[in-house]
């Protein structure tokens, strides 16, 4: 299984969403809980980015997914899944 970070913040239903997908999935999951009040760790976030600054911001291995929606159309796709077992 590849590693997966995720950038959350509280009382996101789009970070509960993809949290809960990924770890139906068997993922796992390294959560950045608060992100958005931590200049710090919102800098980190930004950078690996490319400059995203919603939430939740997901990256499966070295690959930034982009947020919840983005995650969700690869696993329609049947894409998701290959890049967790990658």
């Amino acid at each position: 299984m590849a590693d997966v970070l995720i950038y959350t913040k509280p009382f996101c239903p789009y970070c509960a969403r993809a949290l809960s997908v990924l770890r139906a999935k068997g993922a796992s999951v390294t959560e950045i809980e608060d992100a958005a009040f931590n200049p710090d760790r919102r800098r980190e976030m930004l950078e690996k980015s490319g400059g995203a600054a919603t939430y939740p911001q997901i990256f499966i291995g070295t690959r930034h997914v982009g947020g919840c929606d983005d995650m969700l159309a690869l696993d329609r796709a049947g894409e998701l899944d290959g890049l967790l077992t990658a």
